[in-house]
């Protein structure tokens, strides 16, 4: 079959973070199936993300290319699937209307222009794929999609790169028990809940260190809070790097962490059980589909600092536990390698 994807989200894991990893590892996956996949990417820049949005759907309208199967990534295909032919398949990565709850001012508004965007696409298209059932649940409170249109589909991970990835590092773990996260700077990420978590795990693992990849729009409010709270190499920011470097942090890396309250699916959780490290994460969104509680990590409740750092400590201290919870997040991460889950979507299809 000859599948067209539709995204204008920038076509790299800096920018397209999530979004990108998982679209491309899907693709991978059709392809290794047999299938003709293709991208249709965004090329006009305007440094206005929600203009350029519109301009990457109005040249899709204008200028239909032919597939067996089209897939519109989030809102891509609003304005195309007008007047579409053949079957239309809308893709949710991450439900923007669920997603500005937890974002402020003018990116909020923004945000609303985008969700009402993408409410149309998923009224026009004949499946609506989802990454989680947590996903499938908002899909249907927030645009009013009947369950008989959605179906869910995990977002896939490359476990054959990473690994060989892993491998190449050859790294030892850290000599100072060593926390991992890995995330784009949203809000709903909740990392400042991590810094404030950071300050008491000191107090109780005085060389214990927090290593944060990645950068977004709360990075400046994020280094500066480090400022004040004193933290000083308690939280080391990375910013963003290579996959080959995120591999090392993976690799040296005792324990994963990110409190996020809202995800869709949560793609670096994934990455780090591929790693074999233990989780802790917090009780929230589509987490717990992901990370089993007291099998592959533990979970904390929301915006609970306290919380957080106990369980933290809990691992740091913990060798067995850690090796026990490791074991168990391989195994468990197999279910999401790119040949399955490009095969779940395709039992998805109209």
């Amino acid at each position: 079959m000859r599948f067209e994807f539709l995204t204008s989200t920038p076509l790299s894991p800096t920018e397209g973070s999530g979004t990108f990893v998982a679209l491309d590892g899907l693709v991978r996956g059709l392809r290794a199936l047999g299938h003709t996949a293709t991208v249709r990417p965004l090329t006009v820049r305007t440094r206005f993300h929600t203009l350029d949005r519109w301009l990457y759907n109005a040249r899709v309208a204008l200028r239909p290319q032919p597939a067996d199967v089209t897939v519109g990534v989030d809102l891509d295909g609003f304005l195309w699937a007008r007047r579409r032919r053949g079957p239309f398949v809308v893709m949710l990565k991450g439900i923007i209307a669920d997603e500005l709850r937890n974002e402020r001012g003018w990116v909020r508004v923004l945000l609303s222009v985008q969700a009402r965007w993408e409410r149309s696409n998923t009224a026009r298209a004949d499946r609506v794929v989802v990454p989680s059932r947590y996903s499938a649940s908002v899909a249907q409170e927030v645009y009013g999609i009947p369950p008989a249109k959605l179906a869910i589909v995990p977002e896939p991970i490359d476990l054959t790169d990473w690994r060989r990835r892993f491998a190449e590092a050859s790294a030892p773990r850290a000599g100072r028990p060593t926390i991992l996260s890995v995330a784009r700077m949203y809000p709903r990420k909740r990392l400042e809940d991590l810094l404030q978590a950071a300050v008491l795990l000191r107090a109780r693992i005085p060389d214990a260190q927090i290593r944060i990849v990645g950068e977004g729009p709360e990075a400046a409010r994020l280094r500066l809070l480090h400022r004040e709270l004193r933290l000083d190499d308690t939280v080391v920011f990375l910013g963003e790097v290579t996959r080959s470097s995120l591999a090392v942090e993976y690799t040296i890396a005792h324990c994963f962490c990110l409190p996020t309250v809202q995800e869709g699916f949560g793609l670096v959780f994934a990455e780090a059980m591929a790693a074999g490290l233990p989780v802790v994460a917090c009780r929230a969104a589509a987490v717990p589909e992901i990370v089993e509680d007291g099998r592959t990590g533990l979970l904390v409740g929301q915006r609970n600092p306290a919380e957080l750092a106990h369980a933290l400590e809990t691992l740091l201290v913990n060798e067995n536990l850690r090796t026990e919870f490791g074991r168990a997040a391989t195994q468990r991460i197999e279910a999401f390698d790119l040949p399955r889950v490009a095969g779940r979507f395709l039992e998805t299809l109209p």
